[in-house]
């Protein structure tokens, strides 16, 4: 089903360490279908968020045209490209290189990473389509479990080098801290909001019964 929520997602992984000092690129590993937990506000409920790494489950476009590696998802801290970005059916991950700047601010991360004092990555993504799976039922592939959520069309924006990875399973992810993330922040406004219309329609509705009833009183009297 189509994703109404245009939040942009992120994950943490860890690089794959290979480096082409001459090309001053590094190969990483930007998803995979490491579950991450999130909870949903309007049902009061958690459930695990799965990045599809089908055939046909991400769209790798944006990467290719306009890919741009960051430091911690930090816009004004742009230190290479992405590039090569592909998706590995046999591994069930996205794959990359980032080919490193060579100005100043750029060649501290690189010679970082080439030290191997940083080593996180975190991708941030959009989800387009989504299968739902039940608590107690299986996907349609009968790969994963429910209650969960599987990205079956997602897009990856950009790859951030991170100084905190959260999960070290796969270079991608939330940082370090955010415990509640930006997606779940904005399904808790939904979610105030739509508490906040429900009790403002239960208002109305209350005071429509207590004008009948008066009118009905006066009517007595």
């Amino acid at each position: 089903m189509p994703n109404k929520n245009n939040n942009v997602f992120f994950r943490d992984l860890r690089m794959d360490g290979n480096v082409d000092d001459a090309a001053r690129t590094v190969d990483i590993s930007f998803s995979s279908e490491a579950p991450v937990k999130r909870y949903d506000w309007r049902e009061g409920a958690y459930y695990n968020e799965i990045l599809g790494h089908d055939a046909g489950n991400v769209d790798l476009t944006r990467l290719e045209n306009l890919g741009v590696a960051l430091y911690n998802h930090d816009r004004d801290k742009v230190i290479g490209a992405i590039v090569e970005p592909y998706l590995d059916t046999s591994e069930h991950r996205c794959k990359a290189k980032i080919r490193f700047d060579s100005d100043e601010f750029a060649e501290t991360i690189y010679q970082k990473v080439k030290s191997g004092t940083l080593k996180g990555i975190s991708v941030g993504y959009l989800i387009d389509n989504v299968e739902i799976v039940a608590d107690g039922k299986k996907s349609a592939d009968g790969r994963f479990a429910g209650p969960c959520k599987i990205a079956r069309l997602w897009t990856p924006l950009e790859a951030s080098v991170v100084s905190v990875p959260a999960d070290i399973d796969v270079g991608i992810g939330r940082s370090y801290g955010q415990d509640i993330d930006e997606e779940e922040l904005q399904s808790f406004r939904e979610y105030q909001k739509m508490r906040k219309q429900q009790e403002h329609q239960k208002q109305l509705a209350d005071l429509e019964n207590l004008k009948r009833e008066l009118e009905i009183l006066e009517m007595e009297c």
